[in-house]
């Protein structure tokens, strides 16, 4: 019996990975030692330091190192981590936003340029609802992850040291917030930040209906060495992603796991809404979010080439045969 690969997993503390950080769900063929980091410290590791042997990483730094050749990673169609994000565009509630378009000549926040959730979001409110992009005062909070070149005719400059994009909403400097996370002011109940769709479910479910797309905001990575080594490794990591997803749904059958009084209600919604499996790990399921995703990379300066879909994951990882493990 051929000795299995001790390897490393770093994700999210999400109920899908669950079977995998567990150990109720193993890679065939591997020793795994899986953990769970925070998003930044995460991808910051990876990025750096390449820590991880498997590793869930945001799909915008992934587009940027692929496309510059820099990543000794490559992805398969495991997509943990996926989110609408019509509910994170914030507005200053004097000044009377209601309409994306009126945020057109205006300064809005951002954590960074390169955030996947913003990358989304410039594109939506382009596609969806007309808005020139190009015409905002783009602020930033933190420093860019990886250093980039911003395509010619956007205006984009980081706060002055000391300051927040959050504080700047909150006090009129700025009149919107794209940002990947829940801000402070609005957690604390700030009445002076508001969201630009007061029902921002309904207009998230209205963009589903129309475009099929989902937003996805992480892709797994593998070592690229381990995948020349042991070319069945892609398959059976997908495989196990998808293993470890099955077990939470299931897991979900019963209302008692979960401490939410409409749990069921929510469950059967998201069912009529997106579907079986909106979680789908594959490549054809996500082929229309991809493409959306690569299309707003390259126009947005984080790629110079437009991806095919095809061109982003581990040829092995799209054939799915059976699970099999090599010797």
């Amino acid at each position: 019996m051929a000795e299995k690969l001790r390897l490393t997993l770093a994700c999210g503390d999400y109920d899908i990975n669950l079977g995998l950080v567990n150990g109720a769900v193993q890679i065939d063929g591997v020793d795994l030692v899986a953990f769970t980091r925070p998003s930044p410290e995460r991808h910051w590791r990876l990025l750096r330091h390449q820590e991880f042997d498997i590793c869930e990483l945001s799909l915008a730094s992934y587009l940027i190192l692929r496309d510059r050749g820099e990543l000794p990673y490559v992805a398969v169609p495991a997509f943990p981590h996926r989110r609408f994000r019509h509910s994170y565009i914030f507005v200053n509630a004097g000044m009377n936003i209601t309409d994306p378009k009126q945020l057109e000549g205006k300064a809005v926040g951002l954590r960074t340029w390169q955030t996947t959730a913003g990358l989304w979001l410039r594109g939506i409110l382009e596609d969806a609802y007309g808005v020139n992009t190009k015409s905002i005062e783009w602020v930033s909070q933190d420093e860019e992850d990886l250093p980039f070149e911003l395509p010619a005719g956007y205006n984009l400059h980081r706060v002055k040291e000391g300051q927040d994009v959050d504080t700047l909403l909150v006090e009129g400097e700025l009149a919107g917030l794209i940002y990947p996370e829940i801000p402070p002011s609005f957690r604390n109940g700030d009445p002076r930040i508001t969201r630009i769709f007061p029902d921002a479910k309904a207009e998230e479910q209205r963009y589903f209906e129309k475009t099929g797309i989902f937003p996805i905001m992480h892709t797994v990575v593998i070592r690229e060495q381990l995948l020349k080594q042991y070319p069945w490794l892609s398959m059976n990591v997908v495989q196990a992603f998808r293993q470890s997803k099955d077990l939470a749904f299931e897991r979900m059958e019963d209302p008692r796991r979960v401490s939410l009084a409409w749990f069921r209600e929510s469950l059967e919604e998201q069912r009529r809404t997106l579907g079986a499996d909106p979680w789908a790990y594959d490549l054809e399921a996500n082929r229309k979010d991809l493409e959306a995703f690569a299309h707003y990379a390259k126009d947005q300066g984080l790629t110079r080439k437009l991806f095919k879909p095809e061109e982003l994951f581990d040829p092995a990882s799209l054939d799915d045969p059976p699970k099999y493990v090599g010797s």
